[in-house]
């Protein structure tokens, strides 16, 4: 294979993917301008992805402007310290994964648990994983749609959970941060009077990094 040319690389894409089941993980970076693969290493934490950065060097860290990753730490923290001016930028796809787990699902046990006493609605609920964590234009048939539309007007803390998680990927659809940050407030402000801690504590966590989502704005 021909080594990698990095010519004028200003914006990355960092991701993990697993190798085997056990959690054992490498890392890719992508020049995100070009769409090529930059870098592959195994691991994910900040002692095995420092190699790219130190094969990236000094003087091509500095022209890095934004990067695009998950929320994973590691990988921000090595950022910062070899591309301080850089933004960092989080995706879409893993912030929703992440609330699907960690609300969505949490919820959704949290509800058949509380309707134990009743085998049906607690059966109804436990099977509904899926369709809850999908997108509904993705659903595969009329019926599929109509059994999850019953399900969310029975049961308000799904539908609570289950419309927040559109109104939270709504927030990469803006171009302008102003609007994005209004979206984001009101959003914020429906997650925190829901009542459900899950999502509340959701929400606090997030919050704290919020200007990860609203630089997608401008990259």
């Amino acid at each position: 294979l021909e080594p990698v040319k990095l010519g004028n690389v200003t914006m990355l894409l960092m991701d993990e993917f697993a190798l085997r089941k056990g959690h054992r993980y490498a890392t890719v970076v992508t020049d995100a301008e070009r769409k090529r693969v930059l870098w592959v290493g195994k691991g994910r934490s900040r002692e095995e992805v420092r190699p790219f950065f130190e094969w990236l060097g000094k003087q091509r860290c500095k022209r890095i402007l934004a990067v695009g990753m998950d929320m994973w730490a590691a990988f921000e923290a090595e950022v910062r310290q070899h591309c301080p001016q850089a933004e960092i930028v989080y995706d879409q796809f893993h912030v929703v994964a992440n609330y699907g787990k960690e609300v969505i699902d949490r919820v959704r046990i949290d509800e058949a648990n509380r309707l134990k006493d009743d085998k049906a609605a607690r059966e109804l609920i436990k099977g509904a994983r899926w369709n809850l964590l999908g997108n509904w234009e993705n659903l595969p048939d009329r019926e599929t749609k109509i059994r999850l539309n019953e399900l969310l007007e029975a049961n308000q803390s799904l539908m609570t959970a289950y419309v927040l998680k559109d109104a939270l990927k709504a927030l990469w659809g803006y171009t302008r941060e102003g609007w994005a940050r209004k979206a984001w407030e009101t959003w914020l402000e429906m997650a925190q009077s829901s009542g459900l801690k899950p999502l509340m504590n959701f929400a606090r966590k997030l919050g704290r990094r919020i200007d990860g989502i609203l630089s997608h704005c401008r990259w």
